[in-house]
């Protein structure tokens, strides 16, 4: 009888576990800790550890990197300097995890077989894991025991919720490698849309940074790598920078940097030193309103380019495409197609010049101040005379930044 009783109870406690939690339980459980898990890697790992963008209290640092030891393994100067890699070599040939160079199904599926194998390269980590933890946690647990925290997780999984446990415990092993290593990764370097027309192929995957802890914004962190905020729109939202705010309303986190907001001086006569200052500053913001400006350039050139040219719809889809790019990172049969649309379009034309005129004045270091100001004046002043209503709309918004 007492035998029967008591395999009843290892019976029940292997199907129920201690909590005896029903699935919904299980499932809200679940979630949550994999909630906390994506918040402990884009607070501490990424914007804490790897750029810099805010100073942690102790006490929130220390939870982050025992809770990551818990449920991932990672080990920190591996993860900050992987990422600082993948940033410095950014979708060229070196980046440890590029789309662009290694094919997206590469990226997803074998993500974080892609991080292992750049975990063991010494270089990467002696180069670019500098300022990482280096007290006796980390060497006499955290790193030398990255896979017993997840060990660990297992056996509290199993004694909470019995076999299902093992389930949770899955789901919490392979959080990290789909939603960092696969999506962001992968698709963040693949699909998606651009607020900025920074030098890589990053994308915001939705403007919604909930499930992933705002690092869905992708392209936003790498136009403005070392920004705490990664939410740029007034519809986008950061969750991971909604919680930041909590720990620096509590003293338990400190801002370093985010994002220039630029600052306007509406009908302001000339561009001054201080525009020159704020535009080069600003830039991306610049040319991100430079090409909301071709756009309505297109818009009013589209019906005469379809009554007087030939062109298929798919050629002009297409250009419209090619019009919104940097113009040095355009390839020769592309800069071909743009010569045949300009033959009937000389506002566009004028547009696309002028745009490689216009960034041209931050990327010449050789100038002085003075020859840059002038460089932008003379921008305006053609601007504002070329008769194209968006050109000269954006000349008028670009001489009042302040």
């Amino acid at each position: 009888m007492m035998f029967s009783t008591v395999l009843d109870t290892i019976v029940d406690f292997m199907a129920y576990g201690l909590t005896r939690a029903g699935l919904w339980q299980i499932v809200a459980f679940t979630l949550l800790t994999t909630h906390v898990t994506i918040a402990s890697v884009t607070i501490f790992l990424h914007r804490h550890q790897a750029h810099r963008a805010l100073d942690l209290h102790p006490l929130p640092s220390h939870f982050f990197r025992f809770w990551l030891w818990l449920t991932t393994g990672q080990v920190t100067k591996e993860w900050a300097a992987i990422h600082r890699k993948h940033h410095a070599k950014c979708d060229t040939a070196d980046d440890p995890h590029s789309p662009v160079t290694r094919g997206i199904k590469t990226v997803f599926w074998r993500g974080a077989e892609l991080y292992r194998a750049e975990s063991k390269n010494r270089e990467t980590l002696d180069k670019y894991g500098h300022g990482t933890p280096d007290d006796w946690l980390e060497h006499h647990l955290y790193s030398k025991y990255s896979w017993q925290g997840v060990g660990l997780l297992l056996a509290i999984d199993l004694a909470l919720f019995g076999v299902l446990g093992l389930t949770v415990w899955a789901v919490q092993m392979l959080w990290i490698p789909v939603t960092a290593a696969g999506i962001i990764n992968g698709i963040g370097h693949y699909w998606g849309y651009r607020n900025y027309d920074c030098a890589d192929a990053s994308r915001n995957i939705v403007p919604f940074g909930i499930l992933i802890g705002g690092e869905e914004l992708h392209n936003n962190h790498h136009t403005f790598g070392t920004s705490a905020k990664l939410s740029s729109k007034w519809y986008e939202f950061d969750i991971g920078w909604m919680y930041i705010r909590i720990l620096a309303t509590l003293r338990l986190a400190t801002v370093r940097k985010v994002a220039p907001a630029p600052r306007f001086a509406r009908g302001k006569l000339q561009a001054d030193a201080a525009t020159l200052q704020a535009v080069i500053a600003n830039r991306y913001d610049v040319m991100a309103k430079y090409a909301k400006s071709l756009k309505a350039a297109w818009h009013d050139e589209l019906a005469h380019l379809r009554q007087k040219t030939a062109f298929e719809s798919d050629f002009l889809n297409s250009a419209k495409k090619l019009l919104q790019r940097e113009p040095t990172r355009l390839e020769a049969p592309q800069k071909l197609q743009l010569t045949r649309l300009f033959e009937h379009s000389n506002a566009l034309q004028t547009m696309h010049e002028m745009r490689g005129e216009l960034g041209a004045i931050w990327e010449r270091s050789h100038a002085t101040r003075e020859q840059l100001l002038h460089q932008l004046q003379d921008w305006c002043a053609r601007a504002e005379a070329s008769g194209i209503r968006s050109l000269q709309e954006f000349s008028l918004r670009l001489r009042s930044y302040v």
